[in-house]
């Protein structure tokens, strides 16, 4: 098929590293593999850290531009048989793709669907709607984990609901998982984006956390750069950290083969790429329970896991598997068989085959019901 892409919270191709970048780019390389051409149709960026009801206004009309370019590009052309959109919420919600599906009658198609109803009235009211609108518009919508299926289940019937569990790349991490790890000391691997918000207050935890554990032996290992750097390194003993700034995709597994145990509070996280990416190299994880991060580590197999925000817990889940070398070994090799099983971009394909062909489908039959009752 060909597919028009378009992610609205951040394209694929923007220079930022962030989690969010990197699974688009697996979801296009997934596409790719299954053989379909995908076109991104357009990199109008509708994300707003805060909710500001006159920008949203200014972006549906920046949108409105968008579909009559679109229109106009694929008129008399080889238009796209299918759209995506990937990553689609109150905070980046959609106007182009239900506009441009409706007008070409092809499937519109939602990965990574995300509703917390709590968001329906109050600030981001606005973009919570818009997001409803484009949400029951799909034809087939994927959430990316437990929490974002119960928030969608009152929306959409089970035919256009599904699940798509987050992957990644396995086989760039095999070589970091075969490594044998010498933990002398453990050297413990953060990796994320230094900026406000929930990244830093993670950051913040992580160090308080670290700092209850001074009199044992360690060494940190941190892999992320942006505008809070300086405050969160500081946050650090300098003399037991490696700080490497920002690595590019195609070199992180090099980041992982150097540890021994990934730790990562998670405050208010999605489910995190990196903790996957870990994972996959032979990593046991420490992590908040927060979000999806539960449907992708396991805790007392892969990892463990502690509530979101409590700091003495996290403390003392990272002594645990600091004072033992065998389980952290243990969980790091069940770590490395469990994303191959279970998160890996082999099974996504064909789950993301599973999730086309009912849109096609689903689109097929609404538009049929449509003419029937016209």
């Amino acid at each position: 098929m060909n597919i028009a892409f378009y992610a609205p919270m951040k394209p694929p191709d923007d220079p930022v590293i962030s989690g969010d970048r990197e699974t688009a780019r697996l979801i296009l390389k997934a596409l790719a593999a299954e053989g379909h051409r995908v076109e991104i149709a357009s990199r109008l960026r509708t994300w707003q850290r805060t909710p500001d009801d006159a920008r949203f206004a200014e972006l549906e009309s920046e949108a409105g531009v968008e579909v009559r370019r679109l229109l106009a590009a694929w008129a008399g052309t080889e238009a796209p048989d299918l759209w995506i959109t990937y990553h689609l919420y109150h905070k980046a919600p959609d106007w182009i793709g239900p506009a441009v599906s409706a007008a070409l009658a092809i499937p519109y198609v939602v990965i990574e669907g995300c509703r917390a109803a709590k968001h329906a009235t109050g600030p981001w009211a606005t973009g919570f709607a818009q997001a409803d609108r484009a949400l029951t518009a799909a034809d087939a919508v994927a959430a990316m984990h437990a929490e974002d299926a119960e928030g969608l289940v009152s929306l959409l019937e089970p035919g256009r609901l599904f699940r798509l569990k987050p992957f990644i790349d396995a086989a760039r991490f095999d070589a970091a998982a075969g490594r044998a790890r010498a933990g002398e000391p453990p050297v413990l691997v953060a990796v994320a984006m230094m900026r406000t918000g929930d990244k830093e207050a993670s950051y913040r935890l992580l160090a308080a956390a670290l700092e209850r554990l001074e009199g044992r032996d360690w060494r940190l290992l941190i892999a992320g750069d942006g505008a809070r750097r300086d405050e969160i390194l500081a946050l650090f003993p300098s003399g037991r950290i490696d700080w490497r700034g920002a690595i590019a995709p195609e070199d992180i597994a090099g980041v992982y083969a150097d540890g021994d145990l990934f730790v990562w509070p998670a405050i208010n996280e999605a489910f995190g790429i990196a903790l996957l990416e870990a994972q996959a190299a032979g990593l046991p994880v420490i992590a908040g329970a927060s979000g999806g991060v539960p449907d992708i580590v396991r805790d007392g197999e892969t990892g463990l896991l502690v509530a979101e925000g409590d700091e003495a817990a996290f403390a003392a889940a990272v002594a645990r598997l600091l004072d033992d070398a065998d389980t952290r070994r243990a969980y790091g090799k069940a770590a490395a068989a469990h994303v191959r099983a279970d998160h890996d971009i082999a099974p996504a394909r064909r789950a993301i085959g599973q999730i086309l062909e009912a849109a096609v489908r689903t689109n097929a039959s609404r538009r049929s019901v449509a003419a029937g009752a016209a």
